[in-house]
């Protein structure tokens, strides 16, 4: 009898034993588990993030590595300053940049999108931010289809931006804020800005030039034009556009064109795929900014 209860003892210490075996293997099992489990949500939240940050970027048949392209929001570096200072010079290549002002607008902006996208031509549009935050769906579809989205300000309103060189930054800043609420992405700067009228000349010449020396302590720099439409002062029609386009691109080898996306700019839409026409008959080709900043 003393001998079957020890060994009744011992079985139920045998048992216990591999119950706590098992719990503690459970135990050990799950640790791992949540452990690779938090390892690969953390993965997925990093390519979430990348795949935020470059949306629009990233093409069809463009399989480059996100981290290089995701550099382009964290302000330009010194090296790609220069590319966009130097812009005009020949490059031994004719390329030509579209741009576009003062959009986006119902009236023409999606009309011009249309034919870019036809075309299979990227532009870079420089927005005004009290445009943006009323037309949003068009800002967020331009990036999406590969145009990249520059500043021109929040009003266009030469006496409100030219106060001073902090109003000029409150424009700017206004503005980037507009197209990152548009977006839906926080980490996007354009780091790039038009002045309203140009930057240089004028009453306000002196001032333009204090801010851009200010701009460029903030790794943002400025696009001004070689060739344009003078859709916004004066050309109406359809044939004075075109005329314009061939007098001032002329045999330039790099070539940045202004045109504006404003509600009124009709012409500028219907005239823009004899542009396109004529610009590679001439041997160019067509560029935005994310190309060069490659």
């Amino acid at each position: 009898m003393y001998d079957l209860i020890n060994t009744k003892k011992l079985d139920v210490r045998r048992i216990a034993t591999v119950i706590i075996i098992l719990i503690i293997s459970i135990v050990i099992i799950n640790f791992f588990i949540i452990k690779s489990r938090k390892k690969m949500e953390n993965k997925l939240n990093q390519n979430n993030i990348l795949q935020v940050a470059c949306q629009g970027i990233i093409f069809e048949d463009d399989e480059e590595d996100l981290t290089e392209k995701i550099k382009i929001f964290n302000g330009f570096s010194e090296e790609q300053i220069k590319i966009i200072e130097n812009i005009y010079k020949d490059t031994g290549e004719k390329r030509v940049f579209l741009t576009f002002d003062d959009g986006p607008s119902k009236a023409v902006t999606p009309h011009i999108l249309d034919i870019l996208k036809k075309e299979k031509v990227k532009a870079t549009f420089f927005v005004l931010g009290n445009n943006v935050e009323i037309n949003q769906d068009l800002i967020k579809r331009a990036f999406q289809e590969g145009h990249y989205i520059a500043n021109h300000g929040y009003s266009h309103v030469y006496s409100n931006i030219y106060k001073s060189k902090e109003t000029v930054f409150d424009e700017y800043n206004k503005t980037e804020k507009a197209i990152q609420v548009a977006l839906d992405n926080n980490d996007y700067h354009s780091n790039l800005f038009r002045f309203p009228g140009g930057s240089s000349g004028g009453k306000y010449n002196k001032l333009k030039q204090e801010a851009i020396e200010e701009f460029k302590k903030n790794n943002i720099t400025y696009l001004d034009w070689n060739a344009l439409s003078n859709d916004s002062a004066g050309a109406k029609t359809k044939e004075e556009l075109m005329e314009n386009i061939i007098k001032t691109v002329g045999e330039k080898k790099s070539v940045v064109i202004l045109m504006h996306d404003a509600g009124d700019k009709i012409s500028t839409y219907e005239t823009l795929p004899e542009i396109i026409k004529y610009l590679r008959e001439k041997g160019y080709k067509f560029q935005n900014i994310y190309d060069i900043l490659e």
